[in-house]
C-alpha cells in the first residue's frame, strides 16, 4: 500500500500521552477515501468501502485532527509508512505537512534494543506482557493503545514513573 499509488488514509486513531502517561484524551475518525477499496488494504483492517461511504473525507476533519495534535512528537510503529499516508492527505486538503523529524519511530527503536528479533507490535506486546487478544486486525486506535503501552516499556520509563516528572511533554501515538 502506498499513498503514491493512489492508496488513501482510511482510519486515524491518536492517544494523548502526558508526560508517559495516558491522559485519557484520544482522537478517532474513519475516512471515506472516496476511492475502492482493494483486497490488500482490506485484508489488513477489515474496512469495506461500504462503511467507510458513510464516514466523512479526511479533509472534513483535518482540523480537528491537526488541532488535536497541535506541534507535539507523533509516535508510531513503522512511523514512516503513517507519515507517508498522513503528509499525501495534508497535501490533498491543501495543509502543511509533518515534517520528518517529528516522528519517533517505536520500530526502529524495537529494531536497536531487540536486534535480530521480531518486532512486530503483536510480537513487542507479547514481549513486554501487554494484554493484546482484542487485537484482530489493524485498528488505528487500538493500535495507537497498545502502541501508547509498548512505547512506555521500549523506552524504559514505567519503571520511572514514580518519579514526578521535572517538565511537561506532550506526545501523540
Amino acid at each position: 500500500l502506498d499513498p503514491v499509488q493512489g492508496h488513501r488514509l482510511v482510519e486515524i486513531g491518536c492517544v494523548e500521552l502526558l508526560n508517559r502517561f495516558p491522559t485519557g484524551r484520544v482522537f478517532h475518525k474513519y475516512c471515506n477515501p472516496e476511492r475502492d477499496m482493494p483486497i490488500e488494504a482490506f485484508n489488513v483492517h477489515g474496512l469495506s468501502i461500504e462503511f467507510l461511504k458513510s464516514h466523512k473525507c479526511f479533509h472534513e476533519v483535518v482540523d480537528e485532527f491537526v488541532d488535536f495534535v497541535g506541534d507535539a512528537p507523533l509516535v508510531a510503529h513503522n512511523g514512516y509508512f503513517d507519515l507517508a499516508f498522513i503528509n499525501s492527505e495534508l497535501d490533498i486538503a491543501k495543509r502543511p505537512v509533518f515534517a520528518r523529524d517529528r516522528i519517533i519511530d517505536t520500530l526502529m527503536l524495537a529494531r536497536r534494543k531487540h536486534p535480530g528479533m521480531s518486532n512486530k507490535l503483536d510480537d513487542l506486546c507479547l514481549r513486554y506482557k501487554i494484554d493484546n487478544s482484542k487485537r484482530t486486525k489493524h485498528g488505528a486506535l487500538l493500535d495507537a493503545e497498545l502502541l501508547a503501552e509498548v512505547y512506555i516499556d521500549l523506552i524504559g520509563a514505567r519503571q520511572s514513573q514514580l518519579i514526578l516528572a521535572s517538565e511537561t511533554r506532550r506526545i501523540f501515538i
